[in-house]
């Protein structure tokens, strides 16, 4: 009988949450088992041990995915790489979507050594990332309760030019003028209430933050940064992980989605905006610390005013001061310049 416990064999793993589908492949693109699987790591080497030595896995990103490939690298010893779902999607030949050929594809991708990755990010960093994300809905939802009051405020043809817009004396006025309808008053009290529910609960995932990066020495290099607030070095910190991940600061203002598109056909020439393939949570934090930076640093400010004596749209100024200003970052930020 053969052994073949040291036959290299490529394995592709199409995630769910109660079943997945497992694919072993060989060398030679043989597929040894297709089939489903339990979402457990101990089913999963149990299922694929009897084929041979696992050489490398493919895992398509996806909610829930990072923990499961975190499970079989630190407890069944394989080599995982995260996939990028966009770039497998485009790369597959079939218009039929399976299962089973999804985790074929993985597989093959893994032999052939194309799989397009994604970078595993640490159990701390993925529960920072859930933590920043948790306050980007809040503060989101906050967004919209406080358009629903615009919205009624219009209908009742309603204005306080006494006051700045969502101060306090502008809430207070608010709260006790008797110029609407009943139920329009009803409905108004009703978001001032929710407003300040999540307003406060804004400020506990603040406060909750602080507590959990107070020893970063990454948020602390960045909090000494011009134009870099908590929020914006939570997000760096969060989505980011590690700036030396990446091969060059060109290569981290595309990750953040600050680099232009080209749309050039033939003779034609043009760009069509910035990329699109990123956290738009994170752009627009990095577009909000561009504004900044313009108006209050005088490296970034002198910049902004060269582009727009030469004619450059404000929002394609914004964009680039981004977009030059992560990449310095980039450098400022490698574990050399770092003071622990």
């Amino acid at each position: 009988m053969n052994n073949k416990s040291n036959i290299p064999v490529y394995v592709g793993i199409d995630y769910h949450d109660s079943e997945i589908q497992v694919c072993v492949m060989d060398a030679g693109e043989k597929i040894l088992f297709n089939r489903p699987c339990k979402n457990n790591w101990q089913e999963i080497t149990r299922r694929v041990r009897r084929y041979g030595q696992v050489k490398r896995a493919g895992i398509e990103a996806c909610c829930g995915a990072a923990d499961l490939a975190e499970e079989l690298v630190n407890c069944a010893g394989w080599n995982v790489d995260l996939a990028h779902s966009g770039f497998v999607s485009r790369m597959k030949q079939s218009r039929d979507k399976t299962d089973w050929g999804d985790a074929r594809i993985l597989a093959d991708l893994e032999r052939v050594g194309y799989l397009p990755q994604v970078w595993l990010a640490p159990e701390e960093t993925r529960e920072l990332r859930r933590l920043v994300r948790y306050r980007q809905q809040l503060v989101n939802e906050r967004r919209n309760i406080k358009l629903r009051i615009w919205a009624l405020l219009r209908e009742n043809r309603l204005r306080n030019t006494l006051f700045r817009p969502w101060t306090k004396g502008w809430l207070n006025w608010l709260s006790n003028f008797d110029e609407l309808g009943e139920q329009s008053r009803w409905i108004l009290d009703r978001h001032l209430l929710h407003l300040a529910s999540f307003s406060e609960e804004i400020h506990a995932v603040e406060d909750r933050l602080k507590l959990v990066t107070g020893d970063d020495v990454v948020v602390e290099r960045l909090l000494e940064l011009a134009g870099v607030g908590f929020v914006t070095a939570w997000m760096l910190r969060a989505e980011i992980g590690r700036f030396d991940r990446f091969r060059s600061g060109k290569q981290l203002s595309h990750f953040c989605g600050l680099s232009p598109r080209n749309a050039s056909s033939g003779k034609r020439q043009a760009d069509a905006g910035l990329i699109k393939a990123c956290n738009p949570s994170l752009r627009a934090v990095l577009i909000q610390a561009a504004h900044r930076l313009m108006n209050h640093d005088r490296r970034w400010g002198g910049l902004a005013a060269r582009m727009e004596s030469a004619g450059k749209p404000k929002s394609v100024i914004t964009a680039a001061v981004a977009n030059r200003w992560i990449r310095w970052l980039y450098h400022q930020m490698q574990p050399n310049k770092l003071v622990a």
